[in-house]
């Protein structure tokens, strides 16, 4: 029950469940799952005739809504649309508790969203190799829409998704036409990040990174270059260090550009980041007296790092209301943008001083 909302009263003379006459107008999905302690999926199951539910449950809910004088409003657009009121967020099943901060942000933004509209979350994992858990639920129409959290080169959940024809929305950007997407603009941003540094007389700069499968990796590598092109010079591909898999390899890499005299250490996002910082102290190698350090994401993991680390800030809730705001009128039938880039924020700290 939602806070601050009251129990249906029973009061005699108005029917089973007691609602005076002015007082039947506008009920929704929310209003006949709350006064009859069920599920609001319970109710759509009830209205709709599809899904498993109790024959007598079901009679209590047409009752109700019969005894109601049920107009043609929320209930009856659900009806109509066999609604579920329900919508599935799919998270990468390889994440890790560093990256966790961006996914809880993003997921309050969508819950955020989702709730105003009386909308419930349903929540999976997705993998590279195997989406059948999101198959299921989207074979068994227990959501109206997806909401995909981290996109791939080839991305099995995407293909999915338009072959079975179901309005999505990612929050993250992909090269399959006709996705509804909805990003920040990391290439500008890593571009401008970069440019910083050259700027500053950095020109020797390791990039440290992860999965390039992800999209997300190339669009930050692809504004490491340009700004490399921008400024006329040339990309040490020899400095570029991607795919590092574990604690120990990262290790390995940073003694490798420490031996290479680098000027700065730019990592691809939190997680590197803090891999790198345990490195380096480890080395007893200090920042930025020895080496720089920056990063192309920011979160509380890094808050508290001495120095404080230079880096890239986004607005992960928002990202979420965004793209849950666009999923609900994609459900409606409203005309969306194919794509809505988010604005970003460069942090200059003690890093790289």
């Amino acid at each position: 029950m939602k806070s601050g909302a009251q129990p249906a009263q029973i009061t005699e003379g108005y029917g089973a469940y007691g609602m005076e006459k002015d007082e039947k107008k506008n009920i929704t999905i929310a209003d006949v799952a709350e006064a009859l302690g069920v599920s609001k999926t319970t109710v759509s199951r009830a209205i709709s005739g599809k899904g498993r539910i109790g024959r007598g449950t079901r009679e209590r809910v047409l009752t109700y809504i019969q005894e109601h004088d049920y107009k043609p409003n929320a209930i009856a657009k659900g009806l109509a649309q066999s609604k579920t009121y329900n919508l599935c967020v799919t998270m990468p099943g390889n994440y890790e508790v560093v990256d966790w901060n961006y996914f809880q942000e993003c997921l309050f933004g969508i819950q955020e969203m989702a709730e105003t509209a009386g909308y419930d979350i349903l929540m999976t994992m997705g993998r590279r190799n195997d989406i059948s858990s999101l198959e299921r639920i989207v074979a068994n129409h227990k959501v109206d829409g997806v909401i995909v959290m981290r996109t791939l080169l080839e991305d099995a959940q995407l293909e999915f998704l338009q072959q079975r024809d179901i309005p999505f929305v990612t929050t993250g950007s992909t090269n399959y036409e006709g996705v509804v997407q909805v990003d920040h603009n990391h290439r500008s941003a890593c571009r401008e990040l970069t440019s910083l540094l050259l700027m500053r007389g950095l020109t020797r700069i390791a990039l440290v990174g992860e999965d390039e499968g992800y999209v997300v990796t190339q669009s930050r590598l692809d504004g490491f270059r340009d700004a490399y092109e921008q400024a006329g010079r040339t990309v040490d591909e020899e400095l570029l260090y991607l795919n590092p898999d574990n604690r120990m390899m990262v290790g390995r890499v940073v003694q490798e550009i420490l031996g290479q005299r680098v000027d700065c250490i730019l990592c691809m996002d939190d997680a590197v980041t803090s891999r790198v910082l345990r490195a380096l102290r480890e080395r007893r190698v200090r920042v930025p007296e020895d080496v720089r350090v920056a990063s192309f994401y920011d979160s509380m993991i890094l808050q508290d790092n001495v120095p404080s680390i230079t880096s890239l800030s986004f607005d992960s809730r928002e990202l979420g209301r965004t793209a849950c705001r666009e999923l609900l009128d994609l459900i409606e039938g409203k005309p969306v943008e194919d794509r809505t880039l988010l604005s970003y924020e460069i942090v200059l700290k003690d890093s790289t001083k």
